[in-house]
């Protein structure tokens, strides 16, 4: 089977694993990390050897753009030092430990091959245990650390990377540069986001063009991380700040249409491209399995096994012991609103939640291969894929029925908010309405729509009632709505209407369903 017949044959089972992860309750890239492992032994597979910095590029800068985007400044703020914590004290002392762990296991691996091997399965992907944590409501506080973690510690380890390869390749290396080097490239790494994503904002609110404002967003996208890396930045640092200054200014620059178009094009992007990672992964997995001979197979074995066991145990410590801290500080200082204290039981689930992902996979498969090749580059590459099938697998698999049995309680602070923000709205259109002053029919449909809308959220029956069985407001539009869509299908069986005046209705009915109330459609789950 060539490259290209593979690459469809995995993007269809991918979409396959998507479907399925939902009603399983796991992470998708659990399954994907399971085909990955299939991958390295079907015979006569292609072997595909990427460039280093095409790797980081391709896979980590969009991942990283996506979540960076729904990140909340606010809430990031207000849990800071537990971010820093973790972003940055997890990290280091993962590299060391498991650069320790490796070497006693591999003796003659080098101090500085073993800390590159900490530094890519240092950085955890929260987007595997955020997929399966939404949809069960968790405290939203260990989502907003989680998310957090997921940008920042990404920039830590790849530093750390970045100067364990260089010293593994030319054998040297000045630690007394790895602080002040840290400061500059994360302090211009911000400058360079906040610069670059206000040049993006003056012109991309000039293009109206759908299909070329979102070629725009991954052009820009790579065009920053290349930028970064070429003023020898912080790449992730950048993206972040770029990201996160672009969602915070471009709410009201784009229109409903582009941001459907934008957000659909971003999904499938993402997934596409966690694919595409574990089919590399796993390509390159059955060369090293081939080159393998005797008791090669006990070292490989022995050193992912240390590796997979130290990142969990490490977690789990650093997590239990920082959330402790917390806790007797905040016994000894008055409580905050809105910044609960940690509990034992969201501490157990954080410390679960150390699931690597393809930033773990990119960084593996960006090591330099071939002659002259990374120092002991199979090993590394074996056990960072050996991490990451184990913990997705492991980890995603369990993260459910750990929760559930925790019984941390659902969270709805965002509920509370959104409910705060749908008043406030309604509100503000009809002000603007009884400022137009108008009394036609058509002004006084819309001021009953948004006195209901209203209605819904301040009156106390729909407050104490439960989400499945309030939000009469939203049941009634989705009802319209659905009648509308089998009126418009019924016209254009009967011929009544073509299909070029089919789909400018199905576009209009597809912006009025986004305009009605969430809170009473079908979960993904049923």
């Amino acid at each position: 089977m060539g490259l290209f017949e593979l690459v469809i044959a995995l993007l269809f089972a991918g979409a396959i694993f998507a479907l399925w992860s939902d009603r399983l309750g796991v992470p998708y890239p659990a399954l994907l990390a399971l085909v990955g492992a299939l991958i390295a032994l079907v015979p006569g597979a292609p072997t595909v050897m990427l460039d280093p910095e095409l790797a980081l590029t391709l896979f980590v800068a969009p991942t990283l753009l996506d979540a960076a985007y729904d990140a909340s400044p606010r809430d990031l703020r207000w849990n800071v030092w537990s971010l820093v914590g973790l972003a940055v004290g997890l990290v280091l002392l993962t590299v060391v430990t498991v650069g320790w762990a490796a070497r006693l296991v591999v003796p003659d691996l080098g101090w500085a091959a073993a800390f590159t091997l900490g530094a890519i399965v240092a950085p955890p992907d929260a987007s595997a245990a955020t997929a399966v944590l939404r949809k069960l409501r968790p405290p939203h506080r260990l989502m907003v650390i989680l998310e957090g973690e997921s940008l920042f510690n990404d920039a830590t380890a790849l530093l750390i990377y970045r100067v364990a390869v260089g010293a593994a390749m030319t054998g040297a290396f000045a630690g007394w540069t790895v602080v002040p080097l840290l400061l500059v490239t994360s302090g211009g790494g911000i400058i360079l986001g906040w610069l670059l994503a206000r040049l993006f904002l003056v012109g991309f609110t000039r293009v109206k063009d759908i299909s070329v404002s979102v070629l725009l967003q991954f052009v820009s996208t790579f065009a920053v991380w290349i930028i970064a890396e070429r003023l020898k930045l912080s790449a992730i640092i950048t993206m972040v700040v770029y990201a996160m200054t672009i969602a915070q200014r471009v709410g009201g620059r784009m229109n409903a249409r582009s941001r459907i178009a934008s957000y659909a094009v971003w999904d499938v992007a993402v997934l596409v491209l966690n694919v595409l990672a574990f089919v590399l992964i796993g390509l390159q997995l059955q060369g090293i399995l081939s080159r393998v001979r005797g008791s090669g197979w006990q070292t490989f074995a022995l050193c992912a096994v240390a590796v997979c066991v130290t990142v969990i145990v490490v977690r789990l410590v650093w997590v239990m012991s920082f959330g402790a801290v917390l806790r007797w500080k905040r016994r000894r200082a008055p409580p905050r609103p809105g910044r609960p204290v940690p509990s034992v039981g969201s501490g157990i689930l954080a410390s679960w939640c150390g699931m690597r992902g393809i930033v773990t996979l990119a960084t593996a498969l960006a090591l330099p291969a071939g002659v002259p090749g990374f120092p002991h580059r199979d090993v590394i590459v074996f056990s960072a894929f050996c991490v990451v099938l184990t913990t997705l697998v492991l980890q995603g698999l369990t993260l459910r029925p750990l929760l559930q049995r925790l019984c941390l309680g659902e969270d709805r602070t965002v509920e509370h908010e959104v409910g705060i923000a749908r008043a406030e709205t309604a509100r503000a259109a009809l002000r603007a309405l009884e400022q137009q002053g108008g009394s036609s029919h058509a002004a006084e449909v819309l001021r009953g729509e948004y006195r209901a809308r209203l209605h819904a959220e301040e009156s106390p029956e729909a407050h104490r009632a439960e989400p499945e069985a309030g939000g009469k407001l939203a049941e009634l539009q989705q009802r319209a709505v659905d009648a509308q869509r089998d009126a418009l299908t019924a016209l254009r069986a009967r011929q009544v209407i073509g299909d070029d005046a089919f789909h400018v209705v199905e576009e209009e009915i597809d912006l009025m369903e986004l305009s009605a109330d969430a809170r009473v459609r079908p979960s993904p789950e049923g």
